[in-house]
């Protein structure tokens, strides 16, 4: 059935030293879990207590966004690494993270960027992250793409599981990511992008991008947080959520 509770996540924390990244303390409020960066991909000790501080005092759902060790390429390119590298890098920022957390508990790992992607191709890659998750704390929630193998080892393993969609994104019609390298695998247009969310949340398909419909399931809508407009699209895509009737809450309050 459609959801009548969303999620929307946003990648944060992603300024590293002292270069500024993103809309952090923009964006908050309109959010409702963060991913923070943990050090692989971007940010950095001090950016991190920041980050989880801000997502603290928001009442924001807090939850690591490991990465490959990949800082210069910020996490974006493959690289070769055997599932029990890939087992014990997500192990090891997890663990950062919620060190910098006032429960010293998390509410959810969404891996980022290469990772993320090795993660729906690679059943190994995905088993071997999902051995992580559970490894450090069984009650955190798994987020990957919905549709994709990688939620169904999640539950396999005990794991909650978050069904992950993107407000921006265009689909295949098999439900996987157009490549960002291909014409019109990017929506900017704001309105075009609240429509596909809508649909998404409340009929619980979408419209891939040869214009078939595909059933979808959504829990947490991803917003991008560091591209221009970001803050004002989030604040309208929750108002026409709450117009619709459902409620942006974090994923642990229905998962």
């Amino acid at each position: 059935m459609p959801a009548k509770k969303i999620d929307f996540n946003c990648d944060l924390g992603e300024s590293f030293g002292t270069y500024k990244l993103g809309f952090d303390e923009q964006l908050m409020p309109y959010i409702s879990s963060a991913n923070i960066a943990c050090g692989f991909h971007a940010g950095d000790p001090m950016w991190m207590r920041r980050t989880v501080s801000l997502a603290e005092q928001a009442g924001v759902g807090i939850g690591a966004h490991p990465s490959l060790p990949d800082l210069m390429g910020f996490g974006r390119r493959e690289m070769k690494v055997t599932p029990e590298e890939a087992k014990n890098y997500v192990i090891y920022q997890i663990g950062a993270l919620m060190a910098f957390t006032k429960t010293k508990k998390l509410q959810h790992v969404k891996p980022h960027g290469a990772l993320y992607n090795m993660g729906v191709a690679n059943e190994a890659i995905a088993r071997a992250v999902a051995e992580a998750v559970r490894e450090v704390d069984e009650e955190l929630i798994l987020v990957g793409l919905a549709g994709s193998v990688w939620l169904e080892i999640g539950r396999e393993l005990g794991l909650r599981t978050a069904s992950e969609v993107f407000a921006d994104r265009a689909l295949n019609p098999d439900g996987s990511l157009v490549p960002r390298n291909k014409p019109g695998a990017v929506i900017e247009d704001p309105e075009e992008v609240i429509a596909a969310s809508l649909r998404m949340v409340t009929e619980g398909r979408a419209i891939a991008i040869n214009g078939k419909e595909i059933p979808i399931r959504a829990d947490t809508i991803c917003l991008h947080g560091d591209t221009p407009g970001a803050v004002e699209l989030a604040r309208k895509l929750r108002e026409r959520m709450t117009a619709a009737g459902v409620e942006v809450v974090p994923m642990s309050q229905f998962l």
